[in-house]
């Protein structure tokens, strides 16, 4: 397992070997997710493939008016 020191600043320099792990270059983004286990270094990609299945399960037919005017007065009863 590869091992990082933080500095003072807050900064981590990434081990070789988990960037080549990871397909990270110079100037590439990552994000930090929060798991139960710990957290997650994920590479963001802007490549288009990256975003297939992000809206899976979300609704097939777009909502009525009724819905949305419901959802509107539902966010100003929270008030």
């Amino acid at each position: 397992m590869a091992e990082a020191t933080i500095t003072s600043k807050g900064q981590v320099t990434i081990p070789k070997s988990v960037r080549d792990a990871l397909g990270l270059d110079a100037g590439d983004r990552i994000d930090f997710v929060e798991t139960e286990k710990g957290v997650l270094i994920v590479p963001v990609k802007s490549d288009l493939r990256s975003l297939c299945g992000m809206f899976k399960g979300r609704r097939r037919k777009p909502a009525t008016i009724e819905e949305i005017n419901a959802a509107i007065a539902e966010m100003g009863d929270q008030s």
